[in-house]
Protein backbone atom coordinates (compact mmCIF):
# COMPACT_ATOMS: atom_id res chain seq x y z
CA UNK A 1 0.00 0.00 0.00
CA UNK A 2 1.54 3.36 -0.98
CA UNK A 3 2.05 5.93 1.84
CA UNK A 4 0.78 9.60 0.46
CA UNK A 5 2.31 12.77 2.48
CA UNK A 6 -0.81 12.61 4.15
CA UNK A 7 0.23 9.42 6.42
CA UNK A 8 0.46 9.46 10.01
CA UNK A 9 3.45 7.01 9.65
CA UNK A 10 6.12 9.07 11.58
CA UNK A 11 8.60 6.47 9.03
CA UNK A 12 7.73 8.76 6.15
CA UNK A 13 7.14 12.32 7.54
CA UNK A 14 9.63 14.59 8.58
CA UNK A 15 7.25 17.11 9.87
CA UNK A 16 5.54 17.34 13.20
CA UNK A 17 2.76 15.93 14.15
CA UNK A 18 -0.48 17.68 12.91
CA UNK A 19 -1.71 19.53 15.69
CA UNK A 20 1.74 21.12 16.06
CA UNK A 21 2.63 21.77 12.25
CA UNK A 22 -0.22 23.77 12.32
CA UNK A 23 0.54 26.18 14.96
CA UNK A 24 4.58 25.91 13.39
CA UNK A 25 2.73 27.05 10.46
CA UNK A 26 0.66 29.96 11.81
CA UNK A 27 4.02 30.93 13.81
CA UNK A 28 5.85 31.27 10.86
CA UNK A 29 2.91 32.90 9.11
CA UNK A 30 2.68 35.54 11.67
CA UNK A 31 6.71 36.15 11.55
CA UNK A 32 6.22 36.48 7.81
CA UNK A 33 3.57 39.04 8.13
CA UNK A 34 5.17 40.98 10.98
CA UNK A 35 8.59 40.76 8.65
CA UNK A 36 6.22 42.09 5.39
CA UNK A 37 4.87 44.94 7.80
CA UNK A 38 8.15 45.98 8.40
CA UNK A 39 9.62 45.93 4.84
CA UNK A 40 6.16 47.81 3.59
CA UNK A 41 6.85 50.79 6.39
CA UNK A 42 10.32 51.12 5.61
CA UNK A 43 9.46 51.28 1.70
CA UNK A 44 6.64 53.95 2.11
CA UNK A 45 9.42 55.82 5.04
CA UNK A 46 11.53 56.05 1.96
CA UNK A 47 9.41 56.95 -0.57
CA UNK A 48 8.29 59.41 1.70
CA UNK A 49 11.75 60.71 1.81
CA UNK A 50 12.17 60.74 -1.36
CA UNK A 51 9.38 62.95 -2.23
CA UNK A 52 10.38 65.45 0.33
CA UNK A 53 13.41 65.80 -1.08
CA UNK A 54 12.17 66.29 -4.52
CA UNK A 55 9.83 68.96 -3.67
CA UNK A 56 12.73 70.66 -1.65
CA UNK A 57 15.22 70.74 -4.91
CA UNK A 58 12.19 71.78 -7.11
CA UNK A 59 11.44 74.19 -4.95
CA UNK A 60 14.81 75.63 -4.81
CA UNK A 61 14.85 75.62 -8.69
CA UNK A 62 12.07 77.40 -8.65
CA UNK A 63 13.81 80.25 -6.77
CA UNK A 64 17.11 79.58 -8.71
CA UNK A 65 14.56 79.88 -12.42
CA UNK A 66 12.81 83.12 -11.01
CA UNK A 67 16.70 84.55 -9.87
CA UNK A 68 18.03 83.90 -13.34
CA UNK A 69 14.45 85.04 -14.84
CA UNK A 70 15.22 88.36 -13.13
CA UNK A 71 19.11 89.19 -13.91
CA UNK A 72 17.61 88.57 -17.81
CA UNK A 73 15.25 90.53 -17.22
CA UNK A 74 17.78 93.26 -15.96
CA UNK A 75 20.32 92.64 -18.30
CA UNK A 76 18.04 93.11 -21.26
CA UNK A 77 17.11 96.79 -19.62
CA UNK A 78 20.88 97.07 -19.75
CA UNK A 79 21.29 96.65 -23.29
CA UNK A 80 18.92 98.67 -24.44
CA UNK A 81 19.93 101.68 -22.22
CA UNK A 82 23.37 100.79 -23.42
CA UNK A 83 22.08 100.83 -27.01
CA UNK A 84 20.40 103.69 -27.21
CA UNK A 85 23.27 105.58 -25.56
CA UNK A 86 25.40 104.03 -28.66
CA UNK A 87 22.67 104.95 -31.06
CA UNK A 88 22.57 108.50 -29.90
CA UNK A 89 26.73 108.68 -29.56
CA UNK A 90 27.42 107.47 -32.85
CA UNK A 91 26.11 110.46 -35.40
CA UNK A 92 28.46 112.71 -32.25
CA UNK A 93 31.27 111.09 -32.56
CA UNK A 94 34.41 112.62 -33.60
CA UNK A 95 36.60 109.69 -33.94
CA UNK A 96 33.99 107.64 -36.09
CA UNK A 97 33.40 110.15 -38.54
CA UNK A 98 37.26 111.16 -39.02
CA UNK A 99 38.80 107.74 -39.74
CA UNK A 100 38.17 105.39 -42.15
CA UNK A 101 36.14 102.59 -41.17
CA UNK A 102 38.23 99.46 -40.35
CA UNK A 103 37.18 95.75 -39.63
CA UNK A 104 35.88 95.21 -36.17
CA UNK A 105 38.75 93.14 -35.16
CA UNK A 106 40.96 96.60 -35.78
CA UNK A 107 38.91 98.82 -34.17
CA UNK A 108 38.15 96.32 -30.98
CA UNK A 109 41.98 95.31 -30.32
CA UNK A 110 42.75 98.03 -28.07
CA UNK A 111 40.12 97.04 -25.22
CA UNK A 112 41.90 95.48 -22.43
CA UNK A 113 39.89 92.93 -22.33
CA UNK A 114 41.41 91.79 -25.77
CA UNK A 115 44.77 92.70 -25.24
CA UNK A 116 45.02 89.99 -22.48
CA UNK A 117 44.03 87.22 -25.34
CA UNK A 118 46.70 88.75 -28.02
CA UNK A 119 49.71 88.41 -25.82
CA UNK A 120 48.53 85.13 -24.70
CA UNK A 121 51.14 82.10 -25.61
CA UNK A 122 48.98 80.51 -27.43
CA UNK A 123 48.31 83.60 -29.97
CA UNK A 124 51.60 84.40 -30.17
CA UNK A 125 52.80 83.13 -34.05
Amino acid sequence: MPHNSDSSDSSFSRSPPPGKQDSSDDVRKVQRREKNRIAAQKSRQRQTQKADTLHLESEDLEKQNAALRKEIKQLTEELKYFTSVLSSHEPLCSVLATSTPSPPEVLYSTHAFHQSHVSSPRFQP
